[in-house]
């Protein structure tokens, strides 16, 4: 299983667990099974088209999935996945 930082304003789904294990041969599996743990999290990584919010990032071992093969990004047991909400301001 591979380990999933979980930023503050997500902790609202996990139970306030700033990291949590999820399972999965890629990224979108791996989202799957965390909603399966905690329900919800996944209409807040993903918009109704199954694709990466715009102001959600996501990194594997610190490389953003955007510039990876996105939601297909394969994932292995000892992979760091963090979960960034992206930062607005003036």
């Amino acid at each position: 299983m591979a380990t999933v930082k979980i930023p503050t304003p997500l902790r609202v789904t996990t139970a306030d667990l700033d990291t949590v294990q999820g399972s999965g041969d890629d990224l979108i599996s791996v989202i799957e099974n965390l909603e399966s743990q905690f329900p919800g999290i996944r209409e807040r990584l993903l918009d109704e088209n199954n694709e990466l919010r715009r102001f959600v990032n996501i990194f594997i071992n610190g490389e953003d999935v955007r510039f990876l093969d996105g939601l297909n990004t394969s994932i292995t047991a000892s992979d760091e996945i963090s979960i960034v909400p992206a930062v607005a301001g003036g």
